[in-house]
């Protein structure tokens, strides 16, 4: 039997609005496709935190057993400015700026988000595919959807029939718009644009004659729409009827709407089981945006060279930080906050290492099984980070009264209470014990160790105002004494 047998996941649908049940459609096999980074700058912080989500979704669904196919693509070519269908290519505008061939933006800046990502310990997707890589298979679908009259050529330039498609099929199904609101929300065409409908979208671009990146077509020498690329590619790898489909909030109009109706035309059947949506990133109570200065680069938390933040934090610490939030909550970046997650993390990380020498006794206190079983409950519901890190919080401050003697635990728990914090910690949280050198803590071990030495001889010799001014002064740093039957030792609040 597998773990997946035994618990039972909820995830919230953003199809349906409600938390539903997970069956897979394959037993034991989960298809996952997460929309990734259109590769014309370095990675946002809110996209990592995006990435983040479903990089615990997929740690959390191969530690129950189940063999994942996590499709997660790169956008490098076809993203217009704005989201829009008119404007210049993303890439191609940067090439154009910086005077240099449009894939050596993508290459500078795959390379960027990879090393970023393996800075914050994301396990790699199964698939990476990209969109320049799949023009023949977009190609395909849109002869496809032109076939069913559904798309219309003008031009050189082919288009989604939005109201020829609403016909039989509910266009705005995932972010519960209806056609007609749509329409009374547009503005009219102005006469430039080759659509019948405000609302149609492209599949297929002619190039103009500046633009770039182009590839031949039946209909023009041309770019694919960027809405087109992810079916192309999730329909490829996944099949045309696959479990998950993720992203960010922003994604869920037009882009995952889109990509409904594409699947829907060509393939005649809803294209994806569960549609999920990370939140958004602030900063300060505000918008993150370079134009007000309100913005940090993963980068700059690491090197603290940014006037937001008042030191440099690890990777590990800030991973700590962006899943205390539930993936569908929005997070507000503070200095504050991740000076806090800062102290938590090391909290954890002293209570992990201190299990290797907790001595079993005959009983056990605490009720690892229930707990371990609390553990999965908060993942089961809808992947709850912040639960499941409160819960882990439980079993340091259970750590830390082994420690004291005012608690014990048989071998058994003990081995149970190690397996299953390393098992949340590392395996599905994705956290790495940052080594204590490096924050400097072997170097406070040593001088509170010293301390500790001077308080026992203050007690020795009945110096009792000099030995509680020791401990108190070390509270008051944020430094706990224990004494317990095998000494005293410490902990950092």
């Amino acid at each position: 039997m597998h773990l997946y047998d035994k618990q039972q996941i909820k995830i919230y649908n953003s199809l349906s609005g409600e938390k539903e049940i997970f069956t897979p459609i394959s037993d034991g096999y989960v298809g996952m496709y997460v929309c990734g980074p259109t590769v014309y700058s370095n990675v946002h912080l809110g996209n990592v935190r995006t990435f983040m989500s479903f990089d615990v979704i997929f740690r959390y669904l191969k530690h129950l057993g189940y063999k994942v196919r996590f499709v997660r693509n790169i956008t490098d070519a076809g993203h217009l400015e704005n989201d829009a269908d008119v404007g210049e290519d993303r890439i191609a505008k940067k090439a154009r700026l910086e005077e240099i061939e449009p894939m050596e933006v993508v290459q500078r800046y795959t390379v960027d988000f990879h090393n970023i990502l393996n800075k914050f310990n994301f396990l790699p997707p199964s698939i990476e595919p990209t969109a320049t890589g799949h023009i023949i298979e977009q190609i395909e679908i849109i002869k496809n959807i032109l076939n069913k009259g559904l798309a219309y050529e003008v031009n050189g330039s082919v288009y989604f029939d939005v109201l020829k498609y609403n016909e039989t099929k509910p266009y705005g199904i995932l972010s519960k718009r209806n056609v007609e609101d749509l329409m009374h929300n547009t503005r009219e065409l102005d006469g430039q644009s080759d659509k019948k409908n405000p609302q149609d979208f492209a599949l297929w671009k002619k190039a103009e004659t500046q633009h770039i990146m182009r590839w031949p077509s039946p209909w023009s020498d041309g770019f694919p729409g960027w809405h087109l690329e992810c079916t192309a590619m999730s329909t490829k790898y996944l099949g045309e009827h696959f479990d998950i489909h993720g992203g960010g909030m922003d994604l869920k109009f037009p882009h995952h709407e889109c990509e409904i109706a594409q699947a829907e035309a060509c393939n005649g059947q809803a294209p994806v089981n569960y549609w999920m949506h990370a939140n958004m990133l602030i900063m300060n109570g505000k918008k993150m945006a370079k134009s007000t200065g309100n913005f940090i680069l993963p980068t700059e938390i690491f090197s603290g060279d940014n006037p937001h933040i008042t030191k440099a934090f690890s990777p590990s610490v800030a991973r700590f930080f962006m899943l205390q939030a539930h993936y569908r909550s929005i997070l507000d970046f503070t200095n504050n906050g991740l000076l806090a997650s800062e102290k938590g993390f090391f909290r954890l990380m002293d209570a992990i290492t201190a299990i290797d020498d907790l001595k079993a006794g005959t009983a056990s206190t605490f009720n690892i099984t229930e707990w371990q079983q609390k553990c999965y409950d908060a993942m089961n519901d809808d992947f709850n980070s912040p639960i499941l890190i409160a819960n882990l919080f439980e079993a340091v401050k259970f750590i830390n009264q082994i420690k004291e003697g005012t608690a014990s635990i048989t071998q058994d728990d003990l081995t149970l209470l190690k397996n299953t914090v390393h098992t949340f910690a590392f395996d599905v949280l994705g956290l790495v014990n940052v080594n204590q050198s490096e924050n400097g803590t072997e170097k406070l071990s040593g001088a509170v160790e010293l301390l500790i030495q001077l308080r026992q001889e203050a007690r020795a010799n009945k110096d009792f105002s000099m030995s509680d001014k020791i401990r108190d002064e070390l509270a008051a740093a944020g430094i706990q004494l224990n004494d317990g039957k095998e000494g005293t030792t410490f902990t950092t609040n």
